[in-house]
């Protein structure tokens, strides 16, 4: 008995102190990082590929080409993936991934339609991806895809941040956790759009035909920049838009100035007039009820605000800015407001081809950013009714002869599509897990917006799916979104992985039963 006790007694001491303790398993973000760290060079070559096909959505050849390419790369994944019926638009591509046991359903969305260009402002080929050691702005020069890539280096190209960064990114996300043996705690429905640049047109209409299919616990939208203190950021609204062209009328034909001025009117004057009339410095909108059906903030919304990073005075350096029209207000203030920006005006001719003549017309145009509750038709109202208290006659078409001898003052609008703005609750349960669980993915904390600056349809997927919705960009703020030189910063796709890798593997856990 003494000898086996002894035994095991020296069994037991060998097992103690010879036997290593169990090794701890990297955390997942770890493991993410490692594989994304081991492929790169691939993940960004993919995003090259796709980038390499011009994506404006009224080029409807490439845009089959686009959405045909990413039908591919899901299945690839083994995604369940097809494109819709656009019901008269680009198709959306639709993808689902079942996860086995579980409970709920996200959906993410993107864009792979991009804006317009005009290659001649362009520093290269817009469709041709171009790697860069800096931005051009700062002389970056141009580097191969190839070996190690430094975080700070860009891809320029269109549609590099805006918006197909996030679906290569979503898809690296799916890739590092099935290397590292992670399965997905929701089920995975993705849906890219392809015409988000065009104003959604269609949208709507597709929704409602598919209502079914898209039902989820929960939308992601992936469009949209990180905050401009490089940290990432949720967002929980948009603001809305919509947008109108105006013309006002002077002569039939140019007439000399000398001749002619201070009697006939100029139409250019007449459009500063108005244009001036709309607005104060400090961005305050002079059309009367423009805000009066604007949604108050909350005491969460207003909490979340409070701890958003101040970057104003860096912005300001940086775009070289002596001061802003807020009036001393932040920047996040001022994006929950509604606003009327003109966004360019026309007539006659300067520098080298100005002539001393009085021009026949004069066109503005005008885009408004709305917030919860407005809607672009009461918009629409509201200003129009602006105009006529302004002596104007408003007209939609063209003004024949006999009405141009009738009224002196005539304005032509005509109005584009457009879209209220919407907000999805920050102390709802599901807002408070998504936060949760993004701020542990990344290790650190967040910045919660109750409102994006810029536009996105957001109301259509709570009207029409009846689900929250709530934002996930990654594209770096210095992107120069919908301008030349558009480009991603690779450190911003490298946590954009992580992001989505997170939510994918813990949100599931996290959603309230």
């Amino acid at each position: 008995m003494r000898k086996w006790t002894a035994v095991g007694l020296l069994f037991g001491m060998s097992v103690s102190v010879g036997a290593a303790p169990p090794r701890a398993r990297p955390s997942l973000r770890d493991e993410v990082r490692a594989y994304r760290a081991a492929h790169e060079v691939e993940i960004v070559r993919e995003l090259a590929d796709l980038l390499s096909i011009p994506n404006v959505a009224s080029d409807t050849p490439n845009i089959a080409r686009n959405a045909d390419r990413i039908v591919a790369l899901l299945k690839q994944r083994g995604f369940a993936a097809r494109l819709l019926d656009g019901q008269g638009g680009p198709p959306p591509v639709y993808g689902e991934l079942r996860a086995t046991g579980a409970r709920r359903t996200v959906v993410v969305y993107a864009h792979y339609d991009g804006q317009p260009v005009d290659p001649t402002q362009w520093t290269g080929d817009p469709w041709n991806p171009v790697l860069r050691d800096k931005p051009v702005e700062a002389g970056g020069r141009e580097v191969p895809l190839a070996g190690a890539l430094e975080p700070e280096w860009r891809l320029y190209a269109r549609g590099a941040s805006d918006d197909k960064a996030p679906i290569v990114g979503l898809l690296a996300a799916v890739d590092a956790l099935r290397a590292v043996k992670t399965p997905l705690s929701v089920n995975l429905k993705v849906f890219f759009e392809g015409e988000e640049e065009a104003g959604s047109p269609h949208l709507e209409s597709v929704l409602r035909a598919n209502a079914e299919l898209l039902r989820a616990d929960l939308w992601l939208l992936c469009d949209g920049p990180v905050h401009q203190s490089r940290k990432m950021q949720l967002y929980f609204g948009a603001r809305g838009v919509t947008g109108v062209d105006l013309t006002v009328y002077g002569p039939l034909r140019a007439l000399h100035s000398g001749h002619y001025g201070n009697w006939a009117p100029n139409p250019a004057v007449v459009l500063a007039h108005l244009i001036a009339g709309l607005r104060d410095a400090d961005g305050r909108i002079h059309v009367a009820g423009f805000s009066d059906d604007a949604r108050a903030l909350t005491d969460a919304e207003r909490d979340a605000l409070a701890s958003v990073p101040d970057v104003d005075a860096d912005l300001r350096r940086a775009l070289g800015l002596a001061q802003t029209e807020a009036g001393g207000a932040r920047l996040v203030e001022r994006i929950l407001l509604p606003a009327l920006n003109v966004r360019g005006l026309a007539s006659g001719h300067v520098g080298d081809k100005a002539a001393n003549a009085i021009p026949t017309e004069a066109s503005a145009s005008i885009d408004f950013r709305l917030v919860p509750d407005q809607t672009p038709t009461r918009v629409r109202e509201l200003f129009e009714a602006h105009l006529a208290r302004e002596g104007f006659h408003v007209v939609h078409e063209a003004p024949d002869a006999a009405t141009r001898q009738v009224h002196s003052r005539i304005v032509k609008l005509v109005w584009g599509p457009g879209y209220p703005g919407a907000r999805t609750a920050l102390d709802l349960p599901i807002s408070l897990a998504v936060r949760r669980v993004v701020s542990e993915a990344l290790g650190t904390s967040v910045v919660s917006m109750p409102t994006l600056g810029g536009s996105i349809p957001m109301h259509l997927f709570q009207d029409v799916l009846n689900s929250p919705v709530i934002g996930v960009p990654i594209a770096n703020h210095d992107n120069n979104q919908h301008a030349a030189n558009e480009n991603l910063r690779l450190q911003n796709l490298w946590d954009g992985i992580d992001l989505y890798a997170g939510i994918l593997a813990r949100l599931g856990a996290a959603l309230p039963r």
